[in-house]
Parts: C-alpha cells; sequence; structure tokens
C-alpha cells in the first residue's frame, strides 16, 4: 500500500462530518498500479471481497474486477465472469453480499448485438461461495431510453443513481426511485439542495440513508474539477444543503466515485490527484517505478479514515 500524509486537520462546519488530526490518503493496494485506469469501488460488510472498474485510457473498453483478502492479504484481480466486448462498471453490493448492481450497455439480450443506452443491471448468487448468474436488467421504472449510471442502495433497498435526463436540473443529476412493496417507484429527482443546472453525479447512500456524498464538478467555491460533496437528511428527512468536503481529499483534480465504510470509518474514492515532482533518475527502472507507483494524474482509488456523524 502507498502512503501520502497531509498533515491537515479537516473540519465541516456543518458539524456532522469530523476529522481530527493527521489525515493519511492512501491508494487502494500497489498491485491497482499495472492498470492505466482504475475507477469505482465497493466492499464486501466483512471487508474481505473488493470490486471495482479496470479501463482503457479513453474508457473504450470497461471491465468489473474483484480481489479477494485471504490470510490478510489482497489477491491478484479476477475478471467478473460475465465480462464480454460491452461496457461494465460501477459495480455495488447488496446488503447481504448476493446481488452486485452494475451500469452497462449490453443489450437486452444475446440475439441483439449492438450496445444500447447505459442501463442498471445485476447478477445474484445463492452463497457467497457460488457463481455469478448471468447479467438481469433492472428494468423500467428504473431504466429507460436515456442513460442511468452508479447505482447505490440504503438497507431498505431505496436505489439512488445518476440519470442524463432533459427533464433534469443539469446535464447529470441525481434521482431515488423508492422500494415499495417489492417493486421500485418510478424515479424521483432530488431537489437543488442536490442537484443544479451543472453535474451531479456518482451519489453514494449510506445504509440508514441518513447521508448521501456525490460528485459535483466545476461547482461554484469549489477546488477545482470534481469534487466530493456530502449532506445529511435534517429531522423532517429532507436533504440538507450539500457542503464541500474539502481538502485535502478534495484537489484541483478530479475526485468521484465515493464509498463509505461505515464499519470501518473509511472513505474510498477515485482521484486523479498528480503529485509527480521532475527529479533525476539513475535508470530506467527507477524512473517507471516512480511514475507508475505515486499519485500520476492516472484515475486511481484511494481511502482515508474519516468520521462521519
Amino acid at each position: 500500500m502507498l502512503r501520502f500524509k497531509l498533515f491537515i486537520t479537516l473540519i465541516i462546519s456543518s458539524g456532522f462530518l469530523f476529522a481530527q488530526g493527521d489525515i493519511e490518503i492512501d491508494q487502494f493496494h500497489s498491485s491497482l498500479n499495472q492498470f492505466l485506469s482504475v475507477r469505482d469501488f465497493c466492499l464486501s460488510k466483512d471487508g474481505n471481497e473488493a470490486f471495482f472498474t479496470i479501463q482503457s485510457p479513453f474508457q473504450e473498453i470497461s471491465q468489473i474486477v474483484s480481489v479477494k483478502k485471504v490470510n490478510g492479504e489482497w489477491t491478484e484481480p479476477e475478471l467478473l465472469p460475465f465480462s464480454d466486448s460491452y461496457v461494465y462498471m460501477e459495480p455495488f453490493l447488496s446488503k447481504d453480499d448476493k446481488r452486485l448492481y452494475f451500469a452497462s450497455d449490453r443489450p437486452l439480450n444475446d440475439s441483439i448485438q449492438e450496445k444500447k443506452d447505459f442501463d442498471i443491471w445485476y447478477v445474484e448468487r445463492k452463497s457467497l461461495f457460488d457463481h455469478w448468474s448471468e447479467p438481469i436488467n433492472l428494468g423500467k421504472p428504473v431504466n429507460s431510453e436515456l442513460n442511468e449510471f452508479y447505482p447505490t442502495l440504503s438497507d431498505n433497498n431505496n436505489l439512488y443513481f445518476t440519470l442524463e435526463s432533459p427533464a433534469g436540473l443539469g446535464k447529470d443529476d441525481i434521482y431515488f426511485c423508492r422500494w415499495d412493496n417489492g417493486n421500485y417507484a418510478s424515479p424521483v429527482l432530488l431537489d437543488e439542495n442536490i442537484n443544479s443546472d451543472g453535474y451531479e453525479f456518482n451519489a453514494y447512500i449510506s445504509r440508514n440513508e441518513d447521508y448521501l456524498i456525490f460528485s459535483k464538478y466545476n461547482a461554484k467555491g469549489g477546488h477545482g474539477s470534481g469534487d466530493l460533496y456530502i449532506s445529511k437528511k435534517d429531522g423532517n428527512g429532507k436533504w440538507e444543503k450539500a457542503e464541500n468536503i474539502g481538502l485535502p481529499i478534495n484537489t484541483k483534480y478530479m475526485e468521484y466515485c465515493p464509498f463509505y465504510d461505515d464499519k470501518r470509518g473509511i472513505l474510498y474514492f477515485t482521484s486523479k490527484r498528480n503529485d509527480i515532482i521532475p527529479q533525476e533518475f539513475q535508470s530506467v527502472s527507477e524512473f517507471q517505478k516512480y511514475v507508475i507507483e505515486t499519485n500520476n494524474g492516472l484515475s486511481k482509488i484511494y481511502m482515508t479514515k474519516l468520521k462521519i456523524d
């Protein structure tokens, strides 16, 4: 694991997010440096299974991979069995770890070869030791002829996701579908405390559905590019005005795809932060190691201890 210690205290004025002392921003695991682009992340309840997306530099190829912790060490990443020539990304595990949701442009059935718009899909397994099923489309009213991305679910099964819709406030907005008697209700656009006429996307909903962490792009008062924001529900169940999580988690570079492990108090997120400093090298291998392992501006998964009250 690569570690970059930042001696900064983070305090957000709303009082529901608080982290004190030295904040350490770590790359999730050094084995991921073999990939040019890694984004999004989810973790099983016991913390021993993780899923994330690997991509080509311009995202023409995008596949979900998994790693498992064995004897305290992460295994080498493995492609999920349903991988094919279509795009797969943004995995999220159900609360029992037996269903994996994701976004894909795969066609609705195998008899069709053309890609469709992005929908939310899932695969299932009978137990943690069984194989995954074939992909299943979540269907209407969640999916539509528009693009749906980044599914996350609270423990009551309410679904939050990104939707590109002309009926939204901006190009990308965050919606949710309420789980009602075994079915999803129609998507609901979150209000101006979350969405704007800009870009809001990649929303992580907490298990108790009491806070939401998501990305805003080039928002006024932000640190530049994409920043992570957080909103909490008030006593009436309404979302409060979202606040920037701040430095050092956010930078002038792109931060997105949050996932919060509330059991261990760890925030995982994707960032394109760049700390490369020109210097002299004694060999090509030394140069290569430095460029690949450091925060080099490529999409990588990071983690940091964070307390959310």
